[in-house]
């Protein structure tokens, strides 16, 4: 879920995002739906593609962020 906030709010498609990352979009729905456990290597381009610190890939606060 933390990663569905960190890509809306920066703008980005599930597409775009997982071009970005080089994975199918399929892939990127089943990461941010929990149904699947990304790597550690997958971690860290998430987190580049977003351009976010890895740490916050795994926040619990996430007043500051919008869904919409």
């Amino acid at each position: 879920m933390r990663v569905r906030q960190l890509r809306l709010a920066a703008g980005l498609t599930q597409e775009d995002l997982a071009h970005r990352c080089g994975l199918f979009r399929t892939y990127m729905s089943r990461i941010e739906t929990g149904r699947a456990n990304p790597t550690l290597t997958m971690v860290d381009a998430l987190a580049t593609s977003l351009k976010v610190p890895i740490a916050s890939l795994f926040e619990t606060d996430m007043s500051g962020v919008s869904e919409s």
